[in-house]
């Protein structure tokens, strides 16, 4: 269990972040070689490319059991949206010293912590021989290539479902406050009394000034990347995998909202899988009156069908839904 301890002014600090480098190291991890049966496919194909690909330092660094990946390799994101290129270049300028300091976590573990030691690989001695500002400038180098050829076809679909994320979550904090938007995240991260606890193998106890939270589609399970170097300063990172994806917002062409008027575009664009008036409600930040009568108009032009599925009411889209949402 990883405790962290914030106060009003750090909880007021914490913020939200979609980072396309967090998705990637994401991959270095157990949840990159056995993603989970909802996980997309580009997760599957990305170790796919690891494996094939000549990316000596990323591919002895990634994990299939348990283990540490070392977090300079998916630096805290700058703003609430980094490009790729920005966080490649933190990830170049990393400080020679946090570099070796993480890879001698790496070596020697946090026993404390419960986080083990283990030998580093051939490559990895081979390129802190050389500097940690060597190692850097290659992690940068490999980090890109493997973007170019695992993530970047996908990354445009990717962001806007992490966006989405990060929309429900305002619109949760607005309706219910920092707990119940912490509360909301994932079963396994819970707030209450100044205290956010997160699942883990891990044992943390930490008073933090603030908290930087990032929505993931690699992740199968709560994480928190707390500094690993001794002293270090920097705010723990808490991902979290995104739930209901097949429901988040999706944004329509142009053409289908100025035929159907934006809101009913953007819900039959949603309707890819079928999905309830609560639901769409929560994710479009709608009430459930205005999306009843929008999916009735819907409903009677034969673009969307009803079913019943225990106790809710289901709508997906009609053929005729799906060939005029596909228009985009």
């Amino acid at each position: 269990m990883i405790e962290l301890t914030v106060d009003a002014t750090g909880l007021a600090r914490s913020r939200f972040a979609v980072s396309p480098l967090h998705e990637v190291a994401a991959t270095l991890l157990p949840w990159g070689l056995r993603p989970g049966s909802d996980a997309d496919p580009w997760v599957t194909i990305a170790r796919r490319v690891l494996r094939k690909a000549r990316l000596p330092l990323l591919s002895e660094l990634a994990l299939d059991g348990g283990g540490y990946v070392p977090d300079f390799l998916s630096p805290h994101p700058s703003g609430p949206s980094p490009t790729v290129e920005e966080e490649l270049e933190r990830v170049r300028s990393t400080p020679p010293e946090r570099v070796l300091g993480e890879l001698e976590t790496l070596r020697d573990g946090r026993p404390c912590s419960g986080l083990a030691g283990s030998e580093l690989p051939p490559e990895v001695r081979r390129a802190m021989a050389r500097g940690g500002g060597y190692v850097a400038r290659q992690a940068a180098e490999e980090l890109g290539r493997y973007w170019d050829l695992a993530f970047a076809p996908y990354w445009e679909a990717a962001k806007a479902a992490l966006e989405s994320e990060v929309d429900r979550c305002a619109g949760v904090l607005a309706r219910r406050g920092a707990a119940g938007l912490f509360n909301s995240l994932h079963t396994g991260i819970r707030w209450a009394d100044g205290t956010l606890c997160v699942d883990s193998r891990f044992t943390v106890e930490l008073a933090v000034p603030l908290v930087v939270v990032v929505p993931s589609l690699v992740a199968a399970g709560p994480g928190v990347a707390v500094d690993p170097v001794r002293g270090g300063r920097r705010p723990p990172m808490v991902a979290y995998p995104v739930r209901d994806r097949a429901t988040a917002p999706t944004i329509p062409s142009a053409e289908l909202a100025r035929l159907l008027g934006p809101t009913r575009a953007g819900l039959l664009a949603a309707l890819a899988r079928p999905a309830s008036t609560a639901q769409l409600a929560e994710h479009h930040f709608l009430s459930p009156a205005t999306v009843s009568y929008h999916l009735g108009v819907l409903h009677r032009a034969g673009l969307v069908a009803r079913a019943r599925s225990g106790r809710a009411v289901l709508y997906r889209r009609t053929p005729a839904g799906s060939r005029l949402a596909g228009s985009r």
